[in-house]
């Protein structure tokens, strides 16, 4: 299941918001208005993530001619849960800083442009406050990618940067944020761990490229090896934050940081260069810690990866794909020795991930007494928006507990990716790293 590391995307995409232009349908009810009832949600939900001025979103959110001027789509996009881009189904378990809207939310958004969208008193304006995010609590470690860099393909592009890690003791990191250097294209941030096993192989990676940095798509990109482990992931919206109290993630001395970045183009103007970036990357560090955390990546390794037996056919619109097994005969081996094998664990929270033409995606705990935890669901799976979902409360895996994987795909004509502007011809999908390949696999964040 190591093998399958190299693949994890903590991803993000274009805060696009779908639909088209036009005004508001008039009445007389103005019982809802802007600055009560509607500013304080999209304040904290749209306006204070990425509709703001430095924000990757393509329009503002901070005033109500911003909201006037773009009531169609956002109607369309709030209704359809496509913004904000939470994708986990409500009703599986309770995620820390959860950005979803309430359904009593959208129906104040809705109801609101339905009946004319009301501007109200701004004396009217209270601001909501809760799970306003916080940050990282403290910074021990700044970094920036080396160079100054400026992205050559669009609409997308995957870029690995190799970072010097520059402490001269093992250190755990605890917490972890990104300061995109040009939040306009820099659409995920994600810091792999290469330990000093896999450095020298991430520094040739590195120089191999002419440009700085390399191309990796599908992770860090360092083929077969055995993958690094990854540290954090930023997306538009996330702030840095601690990490569980008491855990943290062992970095020895003489290891690489490698950070991949994608970098989306959608918001720059046709003809125009975009600006050039040069993210940084923030950790907050301990010297020891009480659970040393790591993550584990869950997957059918044997029949999925080993035997190729993943099969999706061209033109099937579902296929399914199920895998259930109990994880703790295994643990040793899939935290390097961090859990014994046959010991209880913590999980701390789950990510999903497949490509392009995945559908939905679902990861559970089976508890041995045949009861069922859900740690993620997400029926409307989108590759531009993976990310990971923090537990409320953490969740314990027990021997005889099995953690359950589903995924579902559309390999049909009409959900293929576009290259060169022009769709794929369906073909059959195996596992595999590519853009046009497949995957299943959940991440955990774990201690003993």
């Amino acid at each position: 299941m190591r093998f399958a590391k190299r693949s994890l995307h903590v991803l993000a995409m274009s805060a696009s918001l779908l639909g088209c232009s036009g005004n508001p349908p008039q009445s007389n009810n103005a019982a809802i208005t802007y600055y009560r009832d509607v500013k304080p949600i999209v304040d904290e939900k749209c306006a204070a993530l990425c509709h703001h001025g430095d924000g990757i979103a393509p329009f503002t959110l901070l005033s109500y001619s911003d909201l006037m001027a773009e009531t169609t789509n956002i109607r369309y996009a709030v209704a359809n849960r496509i913004m904000p881009p939470w994708l986990a189904a409500p009703g599986c378990t309770d995620y820390y800083r959860d950005r979803s809207l309430s359904d009593a939310q959208i129906k104040t958004i809705t109801d609101w442009i339905d009946s004319g969208a009301a501007e109200g008193d701004p004396a009217d304006y209270k601001a909501l406050g809760q799970g306003a995010p916080v940050g990282l609590s403290r910074i021990d470690l700044h970094t920036m990618i080396p160079q100054v860099y400026t992205p050559k393909l669009a609409p997308d592009e995957y870029r690995c940067f190799v970072v010097d890690w520059p402490e001269t003791t093992t250190k755990y990191v605890s917490g972890f944020g990104v300061e995109p250097g040009n939040p306009t294209i820099v659409h995920h941030v994600i810091a792999y761990l290469a330990d000093p096993s896999l450095a020298a192989a991430a520094v040739a990676a590195d120089k191999a490229d002419p440009d700085p940095g390399y191309l990796c798509f599908g992770g860090p990109g360092l083929g077969n090896m055995s993958p690094p482990s990854m540290l954090g992931a930023w997306a538009p919206g996330v702030t840095g934050q601690d990490f569980p109290p008491g855990t943290g993630q062992k970095v020895l001395p003489g290891s690489k940081l490698i950070i991949q970045i994608h970098y989306n183009l959608l918001n720059v103007a046709t003809g125009q260069s975009p600006a050039p970036d040069q993210t940084a990357v923030d950790f907050k560090l301990e010297d020891s810690v009480i659970k040393e955390g790591t993550q584990v990546f869950w997957t059918d390794f044997v029949d999925w990866i080993l035997n190729n037996q993943m099969k999706i056919p061209a033109g099937a619109k579902d296929t399914k794909y199920a895998f259930a097994a109990d994880p703790t005969p295994y643990m040793g081996y899939l935290t390097n020795g961090l859990i014994p094998m046959g010991s209880p664990f913590t999980i701390y929270g789950a990510g999903l991930h497949m490509h392009t033409r995945g559908t939905h995606a679902r990861t559970a705990i089976e508890h041995k007494d045949g009861t069922e935890e859900c740690m993620l669901d997400i029926p409307r799976w989108d590759f531009h928006w993976q990310g990971g979902y923090g537990f409320q409360q953490p969740k314990t895996v027990k021997p005889g507990d099995q953690i359950s994987l589903e995924c579902h795909w559309d390999n049909s004509a009409a959900n293929q990716p576009i290259v060169n502007g022009v769709p794929l011809q369906p073909r059959d999908l195996t596992w595999g790293e590519g853009t046009t390949d497949e995957m299943c696999l959940a991440a955990f964040y774990v201690t003993q």
